[in-house]
């Protein structure tokens, strides 16, 4: 347990936050510190045709030990934590043997982890807990994946007993600003499916995702002096809530669960003379997708109706799409890490994911990708932990996989 454990703290005490406002890839360059780290694990543990190119994507081999044909497969991570909250000076806490009770992140700050507010935190009681010290994000998403796959690489490499096909490894950067398999070479990776370790608690496994885009609204006002403004100013931050009031209300994010869709307005900012709202748009269902965007078109001509004036105006960007178009049709991918959750005592979770995966984007590049749990909870913030005994089992799922495709296609 300790190995992974350091090996994980290894990992997320090196800041590798993106930047979606950057359009160099890496977002950061920061995230070179880790991806460099990464390759020179990979070589240390043994793994052939290590390689990372010129935007820091990572590509390993681990050659096949069985004498028959099998399909290669492969395991996804990415190495960037999300611009939502700092993963700078992460300083994680190690809890032995959780008791079920409130964790005191910070004594100073009266930052608690509780389980009163976060009841899944009663599924680990006695295991050991990682979390943070309520500063920072952890960044289990995903330095666990990435620690669970190369521990389980070097498990597959010191017990050659273990029989298995070609496996490659890949791990990439921006994945948190939904660019995470923008450059990344399908062919040069040379698998026929993969998996991105990139889910939350213990048994998800997953090939459904939203559909995504993202929406920039601008509101153009007038500015003059305010005490000779009447019939001449036009306050765009007064305007620009009349859009936000006439999208559903309880079509949110805190209103909605399961394969239900929202819209979510993620940033705000204004001034008399212009204001800018930016939104994030997501459903499951292609025809609700497409119809939420038509929404939002429709509210910004109606509105300039209404004002008589081109105040508002509208830009629509698609992000990905849902995978289980291009999933479904390779079903036996996901009944292979069915098969080996259970064949490990693991109850699997099948269902929707309510965000997107690196996996999404690459399904539709030709490689399908269906997403496995890394064990971590509340990701993105200052509440983030993950049980030590669910990354372990997460090691053990991608060793199983890599055994039974090689049983399955002897």
């Amino acid at each position: 347990m300790q190995h992974i454990i350091n090996r994980f703290i290894s990992y997320i005490t090196i800041d590798t936050e993106s930047d979606p406002n950057s359009d160099t890839t890496p977002s950061t360059k920061k995230q070179w510190d880790l991806a460099n780290k990464l390759v020179d694990e990979l070589k240390a543990i043994g793994m052939s045709d290590v390689s990372i190119d010129e935007n820091a994507y990572i590509m390993a081999t681990l050659p096949s030990n069985v004498d028959h044909d099998v399909p290669t497969i492969g395991f996804i991570s990415h190495f960037d934590t999300s611009p939502d909250f700092t993963g700078a000076n992460v300083s994680p806490q190690i809890i032995e043997n959780y008791d079920g009770k409130d964790i005191v992140l910070n004594k100073e700050k009266n930052i608690v982890l509780s389980p009163s507010y976060f009841d899944d935190l009663l599924q680990y009681k006695g295991q050991t807990l990682i979390t943070t010290d309520g500063t920072t994000l952890l960044g289990a998403d995903d330095k666990a994946g990435i620690t669970e796959i190369i521990t389980a690489m070097e498990y597959l490499i010191n017990n050659p007993q273990i029989k298995h096909g070609t496996i490659k490894v890949g791990f990439t950067p921006d994945e948190e600003i939904g660019r995470g398999a923008h450059k990344f070479d399908v062919d040069k990776f040379g698998a026929d499916w993969a998996y991105t370790m990139d889910g939350s608690q213990i048994g998800e496994l997953e090939y459904e995702n939203f559909n995504a885009a993202g929406a920039k609204i601008k509101v153009q006002g007038k500015i003059v002096h305010p005490g000779y403004a009447k019939g001449k100013m036009v306050n765009s931050m007064y305007y620009a809530t009349e859009f936000i009031n006439a999208l559903p209300r309880l079509e949110t994010p805190e209103h909605t669960e399961g394969y239900q869709g929202f819209f979510h307005l993620t940033k705000i900012e204004g001034k008399v003379e212009e204001t800018s709202l930016q939104y994030i748009i997501r459903d499951h269902d292609k025809e609700k997708f497409e119809a939420r965007k038509s929404l939002m078109e429709k509210i910004v001509n109606d509105l300039n109706s209404k004002f008589e004036s081109d105040i508002f105006s509208i830009e629509l960007k698609d992000q990905y799409y849902n995978m289980k178009e291009k999933v479904e049709p390779e079903m036996h991918i996901v009944d292979i890490a069915e098969e080996a959750m259970k064949s490990l005592g693991i109850k699997p979770l099948i269902k929707p994911i309510r965000g997107g995966t690196d996996g999404s984007q690459l399904s539709y590049m030709g490689l399908p990708c269906p997403n496995i749990f890394a064990g971590g909870h509340n990701f993105h913030g200052r509440y983030e932990y993950v049980p030590v005994e669910s990354m372990l089992k997460a090691v053990e799922v991608i060793c199983k996989i890599a055994e039974l495709t090689a049983k399955k296609y002897k």
